[in-house]
């Protein structure tokens, strides 16, 4: 079951571009909220919820604020409970992050990660309970594994789109890659969705995909002015998991 626990990470590690945005109303603000279903094979394991908090300061700087949670349902608790939480903050048009924040608690495993984006000197700092153990020199523009998705629901997607930005969880950065194959009906728990197919290209992911030969990594976004991420699938050689769009609250208010 330690598996489950990384649907949160997967569908926040989008690599996508950072592509000119100008003219085009940001899909979401403060007060958004996502929640999912999380499936391994096809058993109901967990769930997962993705919010956008209320905008903020960094180092006197306004910044834009989301958190993530994924955490087992009780019947899973009994043998492996799993509390995640993630939070990440970017500059105001989330064009590079500013912080990552990341508690791990599976199982027996615990472990707090702070990741500082330096952007004057263009390193990130990687803290693990308060203890500095990497120093990563940057490219001028670089996305966490959360604030990255945020970054491409700003895109205008259409079908055949190849998409590359820089992602990093502090102890190395890569150019992450996908693609918008096609537009197609999802079946959800909230109906019927149009939306846009995103396939991931998996080769800098390690563990089990790394090790399944015709692994892979998908995610459906809505196709319209919102693209929501309304369905997440993953294929690996000890099975699938899929994270299912539930319930959908749009921001607070349309000043985004």
């Amino acid at each position: 079951m330690r598996k489950i626990s990384i649907a949160i990470a997967l569908i926040l590690m989008l690599t996508c571009a950072s592509l000119a945005t100008a003219g085009v109303k940001t899909p979401f603000g403060p007060g958004e909220k996502l929640s999912y279903e999380i499936h391994w094979t096809f058993v109901h394991a967990g769930n997962a919820e993705l919010e956008m908090m209320p905008d903020t300061e960094m180092n006197g700087v306004k910044a834009r604020h989301f958190k993530a949670t994924a955490r087992t349902v009780p019947w899973v608790d009994a043998f492996y409970k799993v509390r995640d939480t993630m939070e990440s903050w970017t500059d105001m048009d989330v064009s590079y992050a500013l912080r990552h924040l990341k508690d791990q608690n599976e199982g027996n495993y615990h472990k707090k990660v702070d990741l500082v984006f330096d952007k004057d000197q263009n390193v990130t700092r990687r803290y693990v309970k308060g203890e500095l153990r990497e120093t990563l020199p940057q490219p001028d523009i670089v996305f966490d594994t959360m604030s990255v998705l945020y970054n491409f629901r700003k895109q205008l997607l259409y079908k055949t789109m190849q998409f590359g930005v820089n992602v990093t969880d502090g102890k190395k950065t890569v150019m992450g890659e996908s693609y918008v194959e096609t537009t197609e009906d999802v079946e959800t728990p909230m109906g019927v969705i149009r939306a846009f197919k995103v396939v991931l290209d998996i080769k800098h992911l390690s563990g089990v995909f790394k090790k399944s030969k015709d692994a892979e990594l998908v995610v459906w976004f809505s196709a319209d002015e919102r693209r929501i991420p309304v369905k997440v699938r993953s294929k690996v050689v000890v099975g699938h998991f899929t994270l299912e769009l539930v319930d959908y609250r749009p921001p607070k208010s349309n000043n985004m």
